[in-house]
């Protein structure tokens, strides 16, 4: 089974803007659904938060306390599809980010669920 990460829109979790919380990628890693190929094992879920800084760090830190590194990192389809989008970073620039910091692929979005 795959470790893996998601990495969330905080502002859609936090405000209530159409995510109803992580439950839904959650769901999507463990069942393999959506973007997973296979069921997943979720070792670390870090929420995006305005404008966007401290996610590496708070990434590094997560890895770290758990000595568990992912092998692929998933943006949740709240951070891909957000409407309006990201005012502070882009999709392809956040992903370009975490690739170049630890070295794993990042997949956008997680689920299709409605």
């Amino acid at each position: 089974m795959k470790k893996v990460a998601i990495v969330s829109c905080g502002a859609y979790m936090d405000q209530g803007y159409g995510c109803p919380g992580e439950w839904r990628c959650l769901k999507a890693a463990a069942l393999g659904e959506g973007t997973f190929e296979e069921p997943a094992q979720v070792v670390a879920f870090v929420k995006c938060e305005c404008p966007g800084r401290p996610l590496i760090s708070n990434m590094q830190m997560a890895i770290n306390l758990s000595g568990i590194k992912p092998e692929k990192v998933y943006l949740s389809s709240c951070l891909v599809n957000a409407k309006p989008e990201c005012p502070y970073q882009k999709v392809s620039d956040l992903r370009a980010l975490i690739e170049n910091k630890f070295g794993v692929e990042v997949v956008e979005g997680t689920h299709d669920y409605h």
